[in-house]
């Protein structure tokens, strides 16, 4: 058995793309439309033949999407986890759970959909502002 993608429904395919692309990092490894069925699916991964997320944008829908807590969080490794943490919150997104450990973080994308990073290797040390940074909402 192989692990082939996780699939997220959005409602702004492009602030999807924005944040899962330009602020995470990820690829858009393919794309496909169907004009049929009126929906579009971005496959995006780390690099190609990895793990991908499917995000499906349905053109004509006007369904709210919560990011419930059962379907859980997709995980990340990253390279350095302050550095994301500092990146992503210039650019808008909540720090739901600092990396007050150095080793592990939350954020939610868009449309709410819980993000777990993780540093690569061992944790970091713990630094300012990071170490006394409270929980905000849910993550």
């Amino acid at each position: 058995m192989k692990f082939l993608h996780s699939m997220v429904r959005v409602t702004d395919l492009d602030a999807s793309i924005h944040f899962y692309c330009d602020l995470l990092g990820l690829k858009e490894i393919k794309r496909n439309d169907y004009p049929k069925g009126k929906f579009t699916l971005v496959y995006l991964a780390t690099a190609p033949g990895e793990p991908e997320v499917e995000l499906t944008y349905n053109w004509d829908s006007d369904e709210v999407y919560k990011g419930d807590r059962n379907f859980g969080h997709l995980a990340f490794e990253v390279d350095n986890i302050y550095d994301l943490c500092q990146h992503l919150m210039d650019n808008g997104v909540t720090i739901n759970r600092p990396p007050r450990d150095g080793h592990m973080a939350f954020v939610r994308s868009p449309d709410g959909i819980s993000i777990e990073l993780l540093q690569k290797g061992d944790s970091l040390p713990p630094q300012a502002p990071w170490q006394d940074m409270p929980n905000v909402g849910e993550w």
